[in-house]
């Protein structure tokens, strides 16, 4: 078994000193541990200058130890008994719920074969600062969405005491998206396209969206399933109540039924569940 060897050495710096003392032990570099015990310095101008001194050892090569001896296999442990399985019962038939007896609101059936109300745009010279703003500011919105559709502007039907809007109605192909579940993206499509008009004109932009007359035929279908759970609200002598549905459309009920004197609507509910509610009157 060879011992071990050191050796010390000087040089300009600790490289040329580890170099000189490897060539005086006649090993490798990796066969030796390196101990700086002076580090170099140039000193200042010259002056105080000193070598570097290292210090070399061999490293003592690995002791043979032997190998563990290898574990006895274990014992299987052994496998547990079966069960035996329990006896399988026919599971009870689901009672059906009980029948809710307030009258909700159904979307109706015939809503989708409503013909379509054709429109006649107004004539480029009649449009105001509203329309020509509000028309631009939708068709950059809808170049930006990557939707091919055309956008034209007429004046709705004015409601008692109020300026009738522009309406802005976009027809193309494929626009179903651009309506959404209960309107809700057609509503936020026209919530954008007023602010960004209203900022422009510096005033509030008296206009609303449509989708190939997609709200024209939602009023129409609000108006009559208004007057009919109306009548049902009668017949039951009891409070009917709608489905939640956006401002707008609670409106049209409202309006639907305000003429009316056997009965009375009033919205209840927050935020998304807000609803409309018909309320017989008291004779």
């Amino acid at each position: 078994m060879s011992e071990t060897r050191s050796v010390e050495t000087t040089a300009a710096d600790i490289e040329t000193a580890i170099e000189i003392g490897l060539k005086q032990l006649d090993v490798a570099r990796e066969s030796v541990i390196v101990e700086i015990l002076e580090e170099p310095s140039r000193g200042i101008l010259g002056l105080g200058a000193r070598q570097a001194r290292i210090r070399l050892t061999t490293a003592a090569p690995p002791r043979y130890q032997a190998p563990p001896p290898a574990p006895a296999p274990e014992t299987p442990p052994a496998r547990p008994e079966p069960r035996p399985e329990p006896e399988r019962r026919s599971r009870p038939e689901p009672r059906p719920a009980p029948r809710y007896d307030e009258p909700r609101y159904e979307a109706p059936e015939d809503e989708d074969e409503l013909d379509e109300e054709h429109v006649t745009p107004t004539p480029e010279a009649e449009l105001d600062d509203d329309a020509r703003v509000g028309r631009a500011t939708l068709q950059e919105l809808l170049g930006k969405m990557d939707i091919r559709a055309e956008v034209i502007a007429f004046r709705a039907e004015p409601e008692e005491g109020e300026e009738a809007p522009w309406v802005l109605q976009i027809r193309g192909r494929d626009l179903g998206t651009l309506i959404g579940r209960r309107g809700e993206t057609l509503a936020a499509l026209q919530y954008i396209t007023r602010l960004i008009a209203s900022r422009d004109l510096e005033r509030r932009a008296n206009i609303v969206l449509d989708v190939e007359g997609y709200k024209a035929r939602r009023e129409k279908v609000l108006r009559r399933l208004a007057e009919r759970m109306a009548d049902q609200a009668l017949q039951l002598g009891r409070t009917v109540s709608l489905e939640p549905m956006p401002p707008y459309e609670r409106r049209i009920v409202h309006l639907t039924l305000r003429d009316r004197m056997d009965v009375i609507t009033e919205s209840v509910g927050e935020g998304e569940n807000r609803k409309v509610t018909i309320i017989p009157r008291r004779r």
